[in-house]
């Protein structure tokens, strides 16, 4: 006989424990994991465009081209042309040639993956309320109805520095703090190289986007960790939405992440050395519908767990951004609103399973 729903334990209470600790305690996934109906993932499978070469797909960009002096004008015009079609299109693109090397990609992967590792009383040190953002655990209680992710994760505010709060960064393994100082001054690097490459790739001044996000704009930082899961044809490692940052720079260690391009879900393969850059909400309006910010999700699986780590890059608070004025002509009118604080306005609808887009539309 069912459970009633009454019996059956709230989110509250299913947030209170790590996703890790139900699969060392081979624990079905409890009802609010399951979001998926029983087939849906063999039909999506077959509509699944697969090629023999994947990366055909996911557009590849190389950064270094469009950094040096030194690279042909031709060359150069080439790869900002693959660029404006990348996220006009895609919405996203791997990125190769951003002079972060593989070796310090792989430590912070070595890192995030020992941390989660660690006994659970280790990791509970740095434990958020089920209601707090930052910290070790799970996203807060979402919307009644609304599913939770088969995954664990440590969010951190990393920059500027006086958001930061060191009572939830790590100190075990003992490198993993300096290594994401590191990471960070790497990424404020790439962000400002990221918008200065979008921006000549529309014909547009260079710095019209840095000027948007502003100086001291915020970079967050998110460690998942998507353990096995027995169910995968049921649950999710991360369900489907699009992000409300400026954009996002993801690191993968297997597959798992999936982007949606038309009505048809396309894997973002791995490679040695790549990370993939995918625009947000605030670009989409940046851009004036231009750049797309595309609805992505996780699978889970049940042969192997996985590591990730997304940094947000979102404007400045309280600061009004809106689409670029030379984005704006009679053949493309002003479809986007000026818009404050929208990653604020877009949590309560993530929180609901809604995009938020709409509420910046003219």
């Amino acid at each position: 006989m069912d459970e009633s729903a009454d019996s059956l334990p709230p989110a509250e209470v299913l947030l209170s424990k790590r996703v890790q600790e139900m699969v060392i305690n081979q624990e079905e996934p409890p009802h609010l994991y399951i979001c998926r109906k029983t087939g849906e993932a063999a039909d999506e499978e077959k509509g699944v465009d697969v090629t023999s070469d994947p990366l055909s797909q996911v557009p590849l960009i190389d950064l270094s081209i469009l950094s040096s002096s030194s690279s042909p004008s031709s060359e150069r015009d080439g790869e900002l042309q693959k660029l404006r079609s990348a996220l006009s299109s895609w919405g996203c693109f791997l990125a190769t040639g951003h002079g972060i090397p593989s070796s310090f990609l792989d430590e912070i992967v070595r890192d995030a993956r020992e941390f989660f590792e660690q006994p659970m009383e280790e990791k509970r040190k740095i434990e958020k309320g089920v209601e707090e953002f930052e910290g070790y655990g799970a996203d807060p209680v979402p919307a009644k109805g609304q599913p939770l992710d088969w995954s664990d994760r440590l969010f951190l505010d990393v920059y500027p520095e006086d958001r930061r709060k060191p009572k939830f960064w790590p100190e075990n393994p003992p490198s993993f703090r300096d290594v994401l100082q590191e990471y960070t001054v790497k990424m404020r690097m790439m962000t400002e190289a990221v918008s200065r490459a979008m921006a000549k790739s529309l014909d547009l001044q260079e710095d019209c986007f840095l000027n948007q996000f502003g100086e001291k704009a915020p970079l967050q930082a998110r460690f998942n960790y998507y353990s096995r899961c027995p169910r995968p044809d049921l649950v999710l490692g991360l369900k489907p939405h699009a992000d409300g940052s400026g954009y996002t720079i993801i690191l993968q260690d297997v597959e798992g992440l999936q982007v949606l391009k038309g009505d048809k879900w396309f894997t973002v393969p791995t490679m040695s050395g790549a990370l993939l850059v995918l625009m947000g909400d605030q670009m989409e309006v940046m851009t004036n519908g231009v750049f797309k910010s595309p609805v992505h999700r996780v699978l889970s699986s049940s042969e192997r767990d996985r590591i990730s780590l997304a940094v947000f890059y979102t404007p400045e608070a309280n600061k009004e951004i809106g689409p670029e004025e030379a984005l704006i002509s009679e053949e493309r009118p002003k479809a986007y609103k000026t818009v404050k604080d929208y990653a604020d306005v877009h949590w309560g609808y993530y929180q609901q399973g809604l995009r938020a887009i709409h509420v910046a539309k003219v």
